[in-house]
């Protein structure tokens, strides 16, 4: 973490899941000062009390800054002295961008736009942004707006040296326990004693923990050049399987899983990296990393100018990835804080 010391980071979007996950790692680490950027007063006040009381040493290194992602002066006013931004800030849930999706633009992608000029203009040096699997062969309201959001980092990338502001982006899957997430919901269904609801049991999902969404960050922060886009090969599950685990886990009766059948915009599965996509795809071990294509406008000569070669990866999915099963889902869950609290509180042993 030597690349943080005495460094101011901006977190847009930082009193969600990802924020605190960061202020948790980063706080008791030489780190100047983390900056909390959110249009939600009431969220920000929770996270002032709750850091002040476990780790009042070092919570002065939190700063506050209402505004919104849409308001591009009220970016730039949290933008003065910044080194790094990790942009978070995003309309996540599926079937409220169905609905509303040009309120999905405004923040996915105008608000993107807004956090990467005012980055620009202040020399910022790094900024990561956070994408989504649902951006790769979009067929809903949210990953459409995300992989719009993706086309302006790769865009604005073109048009500023990495040597002064480098702009990476990460794509995963579902965090597990994630504000909104389905596990939450199932553990509090079972805590009342009725049955867990499920969209559909063969849906697949990539799954991983917010632990492993600020590894994948901090590996994009250190490794990813301008324009990339950086995916970690994350596992994937079943919903049935997940349901199963959390059941067992949790004293439900897996027997009566009830199936509610598919909300609006959902997939069967979701995509990580597409087929174009792993045609310059590299592999970085437990990564991959797909290159920005800079070519420029002339097309003239792509006329007969082509390239031959292609990698022979293809499309990377929660089909065709590793399928865990119950035990396994179980194992990756209890390595959880909230589902170990969970089951301290409900008395059970794990």
């Amino acid at each position: 973490m030597s690349s943080f010391t005495n460094k101011t980071l901006l977190i847009t979007g930082g009193t969600g899941s990802f924020g605190n996950a960061v202020l948790n790692r980063f706080l008791r680490t030489d780190i100047g000062e983390i900056r909390v950027f959110s249009r939600d007063e009431k969220k920000q006040d929770d996270m002032r009390h709750e850091f002040q009381v476990k780790m009042p040493e070092v919570a002065d290194k939190i700063k506050f800054y209402i505004g919104d992602v849409r308001d591009l002066a009220s970016v730039k006013n949290a933008m003065h002295g910044v080194d790094y931004i990790f942009h978070a800030a995003a309309l996540k849930q599926v079937p409220s961008c169905e609905f509303f999706p040009i309120e999905a633009v405004k923040t996915n992608v105008l608000g993107t736009e807004n956090v990467l000029t005012a980055a620009i203009e202040a020399g910022v040096k790094n900024v990561v942004c956070l994408s989504t699997d649902k951006a790769a062969y979009p067929v809903n309201a949210m990953g459409t707006s995300k992989a719009m959001m993706e086309k302006v980092i790769v865009a604005k990338s073109r048009t500023v040296a990495q040597e002064k502001t480098k702009i990476c982006c990460t794509r995963y899957g579902n965090v597990m326990c994630s504000r909104g997430s389905v596990i939450p919901l199932w553990i509090e269904q079972i805590k009342n004693g009725n049955p867990i609801t499920i969209t559909d049991g063969t849906m697949t999902r990539f799954i991983m923990s917010l632990d492993e969404a600020v590894d994948l960050v901090l590996f994009a922060f250190e490794n990813g050049t301008t324009g990339d886009i950086l995916v970690q090969k994350a596992p994937a599950c079943t919903i049935q399987t997940q349901a199963e685990a959390v059941c067992e886990l949790f004293g439900g009766d897996k027997n009566a899983i009830k199936v509610i059948g598919i909300r609006h915009g959902e997939k069967m599965y979701e995509t990580l990296l597409t087929n174009e996509e792993c045609a310059n795809a590299v592999d970085m071990g437990n990564f991959y990393r797909v290159p920005s294509d800079k070519r420029g406008l002339n097309y003239d000569k792509y006329f007969k100018d082509g390239d031959t070669e292609r990698n022979t990866l293809t499309e990377f999915n929660s089909h065709n990835t590793e399928l865990l099963n119950v035990e396994q889902v179980k194992e990756k869950l209890l390595t959880l804080q909230y589902i170990r609290d969970e089951l301290d509180a409900m008395g059970r042993k794990y």
